[in-house]
């Protein structure tokens, strides 16, 4: 299943809180889409990201290191920028 997770990329701060599950990766990526726009930041200034989860989590659950990845196996992996370096 794929999760929304806070991570402000802080290696002396493992833990990963879930802010919410999907189903597909489209999914989840609309919430992080919708989240950038409640915020009204740029995606990297949302400390959040898409990753897959093997196994049934719920929001607020906390992931550590290794439960989780940035893909799921077998997906297919997207070359080139996924966003562009200007507006």
């Amino acid at each position: 299943m794929y999760a929304l997770i806070y991570d402000e990329h802080d290696s002396k701060n493992p833990k990963k809180q879930v802010i919410s599950v999907h189903r597909t990766r489209q999914g989840a990526e609309k919430a992080l889409r919708e989240r950038q726009k409640d915020l009204d930041r740029k995606v990297w200034e949302c400390n959040a990201r898409v990753v897959w989860v093997d196994g049934k989590v719920r929001p607020g659950d906390v992931l550590l290191p290794g439960t989780f990845s940035t893909w799921r196996p077998g997906e297919k992996i997207p070359e080139g920028e996924l966003y562009p370096d200007t507006d």
